[in-house]
């Protein structure tokens, strides 16, 4: 059958890949900060409290209060580009598409924040992509990250008439691409030091310790990274520790605390030490105010006399190597 003259033009037949990370306010005022809390803050996954008693609170003494120290925090470590966090998933996405070619169409979204995941699935399908592959850019599972992009690409799915096909990346957190990218990355950041480290700390993001009670895998697979990754780095002389960061609220968190690690390492007379944050693909406010300014405070005044923060993956050879390596394979069958 003929395509009537007046039937409109239709992209068919395209592959798309969206890479997603947490996400980032606008800007580092406390108006954009206040705006990217309260849509952090008020999903389900990430705070497991009943809305209706932790609205009140939300609404009441959080956003109250602490927009305007977080924003000082983001002042601090904003750049020309933009968001840290931002402008290098940006980069990865624009090196991932050189890599890919004209084949496939890489774009990236921020789980909260912009750009949005609903808005950059519709693009890709409005550009003829009918195969998309979601890129949760989180080597650990967990329901408070993978699981909330998942959540957030179906219910655009649900708004659409025309659905694309859609796969998504599983955690990669024992995948020997991924610790074989931050054996090779660490030791050339290790290896480049003034100082020779006593102590590696290995620093993931925190998470309240009763998910991993209801089921949530991220504790193991953290520490299972930081096993295989101390196996892969293989130097005796320096020794590696395990911990978490970020704590929020009065809940107990997932132990150890990187602040009190810290604290105990200056205490017991470590004087060298290095943090690096595998659970992170990419540098952001967690890693390079957190760590970077405020770990290294605490560790040289509390005895310490160096302290080092090694960069993320981000957009360099050894992660764009591993990141490349990981998409080509869950897009087996739909490239050659």
């Amino acid at each position: 059958m003929t395509r009537p003259d007046n039937h409109p033009a239709v992209q068919t037949g395209g592959i798309g890949v969206l890479l997603v990370n947490l996400g980032t306010p606008d800007a580092p005022d406390a108006a954009s900060v206040r705006r990217y809390l309260a849509e952090f803050l008020s999903d389900r996954r990430v705070v497991e409290i009943p809305p209706i008693a932790w609205q009140p609170i939300l609404r009441g003494l959080v956003l109250t209060t602490r927009p305007k120290k977080s924003a000082h925090a983001y002042r601090q470590v904003w750049t020309e580009a933009g968001s840290p966090l931002a402008a290098i998933t940006a980069e990865q996405a624009a090196r991932l598409q050189k890599r890919l070619g004209g084949g496939v169409r890489v774009a990236y979204a921020m789980r909260y924040g912009n750009p949005g995941i609903a808005a950059e699935l519709r693009k890709l399908v409005e550009a003829g992509c009918e195969r998309i592959l979601l890129a949760p850019l989180y080597p650990q599972y967990s329901a408070a990250t993978t699981a909330t992009v998942v959540d957030k690409a179906a219910d655009a799915l649900r708004a659409m008439r025309w659905q694309p096909a859609l796969r998504t990346l599983p955690a990669y957190h024992d995948d020997p691409l991924y610790i074989e990218a931050l054996a090779k990355d660490l030791a050339r950041q290790l290896d480049a030091l003034a100082f020779e480290p006593e102590v590696l700390l290995l620093s993931f993001h925190g998470m309240p310790e009763r998910t991993l009670h209801l089921g949530d895998p991220y504790h193991c697979q953290c520490r299972k990274t930081a096993r295989l990754l101390e196996e892969a780095l293989a130097r005796p002389r320096l020794r590696t520790v395990t911990t978490f960061q970020s704590r929020f609220g009065r809940a107990k968190w997932l132990e150890p605390a990187t602040a009190d690690v810290l604290d105990q390492e200056a205490g017991k007379g470590t004087k060298r030490l290095a943090v690096a944050a595998p659970g992170f693909a990419a540098d952001c406010l967690e890693t390079l105010e957190e760590l970077a300014i405020r770990g290294r405070e605490q560790f040289l005044s509390g005895g310490g006399e160096h302290f080092a923060t090694l960069a993320c993956l981000n957009a360099g050879e050894a992660g764009m190597d591993m990141l490349e390596a990981l998409i080509r394979r869950e897009l087996a069958g739909w490239i050659a």
